[in-house]
């Protein structure tokens, strides 16, 4: 008899570059408001004088490989694509300080944080949580993973083509947090764990896309993510899982 009532889900893992190893995913945190040019096209400033890093997380289900179509998700007119940079541990930690936090970097993906903007936007203005807009199945994309155990990033150029056409543009060095900076801030809050991915922000440039178009995210030297957004679901597909 199984140990399971029904079996349990595979184990969320990423390729790595040059390696037959899976990087296996725990959790998934987001960075909100982490380049300025795109906090004021969301209508908003950020004083890092005053404030600090503020997350978010999508459910580790929400992971897909780059190459895969997503459906177009159900309830929202307004899906948007964000193009990241990740951090991807290997170490754990807590209450780590930003010396201490290369020392959990693995390496580095690029990633995609698909949104309803429609119902982040809604529940922004009620005051209520982003879970609708945010935690959108198949909504965490990210690429293969650059392997750079312990190394901080240099300053790398980050886009992102709808259709071959440019749509972000930007550099990580306008990050408003640094990597060190975010792991450090992190880890106040929860244990670091090895698996842990972190989605360092969105530069200026989001926007919605329709079912058809191809997507195309970069990050200079760490690589390339490619997904297609599909049909919508309908009551015949809605078990339907993006294809690799």
């Amino acid at each position: 008899m199984s140990t399971y009532l029904f079996d349990p889900p595979p184990v969320a893992a990423l390729a790595i570059r040059g390696l037959p190893q899976r990087f296996p995913v725990k959790r998934l945190f987001f960075v909100g408001r982490n380049y300025a040019a795109h906090a004021a096209e969301m209508g908003f400033t950020v004083d890092k004088s005053r404030e600090t890093p503020f997350y978010f997380t999508k459910s580790i289900s929400t992971l897909v490989p780059s190459g895969a179509t997503l459906p177009y998700p159900p309830g929202t007119r307004n899906f948007h694509y964000e193009v990241e940079l990740v951090v991807a541990l290997h170490q754990g930690g807590f209450e780590v300080t930003p010396e201490q936090a290369p020392a959990l970097i693995y390496g580095y993906g690029v990633g995609l944080d698909m949104t309803r903007r429609d119902l982040q936007q809604a529940a922004r203005e009620l005051g209520r949580p982003w879970d609708l807009g945010k935690d959108v199945e198949h909504g965490a994309v990210c690429s293969e993973l650059l392997p750079l155990p312990g190394q901080v990033l240099a300053p790398a150029a980050i886009g992102l083509q709808v259709n071959g056409q440019t749509r972000q543009q930007a550099s990580t060095g306008q990050l408003i947090w640094s990597i060190p900076e975010l792991i450090a801030d992190l880890s106040r809050f929860y244990h670091l764990q090895p698996g842990d991915l972190i989605y360092t922000g969105t530069p200026e440039g989001v926007g919605p896309v329709q079912p058809g178009d191809q997507l195309r995210g970069w990050v200079e030297g760490v690589g390339e993510v490619h997904i297609r957004i599909g049909a919508a679901y309908t009551v015949q597909t809605h078990d339907q899982a993006p294809q690799p």
